[in-house]
């Protein structure tokens, strides 16, 4: 009977120690889900930001804006298709450490605007006679930009931004 005693005992305090562990695990679980919308609310100024910053990045590399900004009298069309090519890039570059905070589809359509407008460049500039001017290309990049339509992709990756920020900012 000592025997069978004994061990019910240890039965006992293995259970006891079980239900304990458990208790323990669970506690820490619920804290740690506490603390997590704590962790999240930290964020979201540095995700807002990152969508401002995109949207102004959007907005710098707007044909016409771009335009604006870079247009420099008595050079080449082709040193202007340069010049506007790499002021693309370096504004792009400048802001790729924004995709942390964004989400992918958001990341996803700047870079495509980046692309496109990029494409519009080299695809003006190449029906250009070789003797073109800035000012031609400037007019002929303003022009082809006056034709689209309004889902123009300018247009769709600034509200993409607005709503994917609204979302953060719920």
């Amino acid at each position: 009977m000592d025997q069978h005693l004994i061990s019910l005992l240890l039965a006992l305090v293995a259970l006891l120690v079980s239900f304990y562990c458990f208790y323990l695990i669970n506690d820490f679980r619920k804290r740690q889900a506490a603390k997590a919308p704590a962790d999240n609310f930290n964020t979201r100024p540095l995700q807002l930001q990152a969508y401002e910053r995109l949207v102004m990045l959007s907005e710098r590399i707007a044909i016409p804006n771009l335009i604006s900004r870079v247009n420099t009298s008595g050079i080449s069309a082709r040193e202007m298709q340069l010049l506007l090519l790499e002021s693309i890039k370096q504004e792009y570059e400048y802001n790729t450490s924004q995709q942390i905070y964004v989400s992918p589809v958001a990341w996803e359509a700047v870079r495509n605007l980046k692309e496109q407008n990029m494409l519009i460049i080299n695809q003006v500039a190449a029906t250009l006679p070789p003797e073109a001017g800035s000012a031609d290309l400037n007019k002929r990049l303003l022009e082809f930009i006056m034709t689209q339509s309004k889902g123009a992709l300018h247009s769709i990756v600034l509200e993409a931004l607005n709503f994917e920020a609204k979302k953060v900012m719920r």
